[in-house]
């Protein structure tokens, strides 16, 4: 069997976002054939406008957006919460990877969400906008393999994420239920 990508895609542009450690930390626990890769870049993706959306002529950076969605075999989405809801900078890059309409990289790719905050909340609402966006693009959005992690600021202010047991057992289990609904074996939900 070929090996199984997966895209993340970070929500937060920090370089020293937990969400991002988060990210990292899922890369880290990736069993044998599967490749986790962070997508770089979402910060040079331009507004998503229909105007500059023209065949042929789509700005470089949507296009190597769509260009690394269509590759994945699944996409895990590392969202914050940002005002009660997703990043712009996520919701932008869901956007230009959803079109042209029906017919975007975004298809049909299975999708797992993973939100992280420093509210008890654990970015649920982010969670939710997200989980919407996506259905919504035509992402095959997988609930089995959702995670969200709460008071993060506490729980990781001296160590990071691949230092926490507990994380890295969810975040693997999460990477095992994304790869499993990549190879067809789970109920959409």
């Amino acid at each position: 069997m070929s090996q199984t990508r997966i895209l993340a895609l970070v929500g937060s542009l920090r370089a020293a976002s937990i969400n991002r450690q988060l990210a990292e930390t899922a890369v880290q626990t990736a069993p044998e054939g599967v490749e986790v890769a962070i997508y770089e870049g979402l910060a040079d993706i331009p507004f998503y406008n229909e105007d500059l959306d023209v065949e042929g002529a789509v700005p470089v950076a949507a296009q190597a957006l769509r260009d690394a969605v269509a590759a994945a075999d699944g996409l895990l989405v590392v969202t914050p919460e940002y005002n009660g809801t997703l990043p712009g900078v996520l919701k932008n890059a869901i956007d230009w990877a959803s079109r042209p309409y029906g017919a975007g990289a975004i298809k049909a790719k299975p999708t797992a969400v993973v939100s992280a905050s420093i509210s008890p909340n654990a970015a649920q609402w982010a969670h939710g906008d997200a989980v919407k966006s996506l259905g919504v693009a035509g992402a095959r959005v997988v609930e089995s393999a959702h995670l969200h992690f709460a008071t993060i600021g506490a729980r990781f202010a001296t160590t990071h994420p691949r230092e926490d047991a507990e994380a890295l057992t969810e975040l693997a289990a999460t990477v095992h239920e994304l790869v499993q609904a990549t190879r067809g074996e789970y109920a959409a939900v």
